[in-house]
């Protein structure tokens, strides 16, 4: 019986077939686009949770204090006070009469109540109103604390007043040797400070705020 010369060649080509490594299943696609996908969302991820940009931040540590807010001092301009706050705020003088009150509220307004506000009168800034537990006073008083607490961060420099319109709610002034503005903490009837505002005399005084 004849042998078939090709028989040999023909079986290593079988045998490297077998040994080759099978080619790579292919990918759809709907597949690929997925991938990509994912991939895009695992660059872009934050490592840590980002809150939305809609909460209003609160004043600095330090920023507000008995000679203005940060770059801004008290008897400024009102440009100085939204240079100094560096975001946008809400408030404008009146055309018909630029001398009169009025405040700049940041950007976007407090949901929970009025949170902060500068006080420009006569063109200048004369007072800061704060309702923000988390934005502290000079000295270390805020929003939420007992008068008690008052009288323990200001120790002989609480000045007691009684509230113009509520019953047993107290003012509590406090000075600071050579400074010309004054802090005031506005108490609840049950002594808990519910509001404080620092400025210049008079405008400090101003219980309606400009009205």
């Amino acid at each position: 019986m004849k042998s078939n010369p090709l028989a040999p060649a023909l079986a290593a080509c079988l045998l490297l077939a077998a040994c080759s490594p099978s080619p790579e299943e292919p990918v759809s696609s709907g597949n690929a686009a997925a991938q990509d996908a994912g991939a895009d969302e695992d660059l872009h991820e934050p490592a840590e949770d980002v809150p939305p940009a809609t909460a209003p931040r609160p004043a600095a540590p330090g920023a507000l204090d008995f000679a203005g807010f940060g770059a801004a001092p008290f008897g400024t301009e009102a440009e100085a006070v939204r240079m100094a706050w560096g975001g946008p705020m809400q408030g404008q003088a009146d055309q018909s009469d630029p001398d009169a009150c009025y405040y700049l509220r940041p950007e976007p307004r407090d949901a929970a109540g009025f949170g902060i506000g500068f006080m420009i009168e006569g063109g200048r800034f004369v007072r800061a109103d704060v309702e923000d537990a988390a934005t502290v006073a000079p000295g270390g008083g805020r929003v939420g604390m007992e008068a008690g607490d008052i009288g323990t961060l200001y120790p002989g420099r609480v000045e007691e007043q009684a509230h113009k319109y509520v019953e047993g709610a107290r003012y509590l002034r406090v000075r600071q040797e050579g400074a010309e503005a004054v802090l005031l903490f506005e108490t609840d009837a049950e002594g808990r400070v519910d509001a404080w505002r620092i400025g210049l005399p008079p405008q400090v005084d101003y219980v309606e705020r400009c009205g």
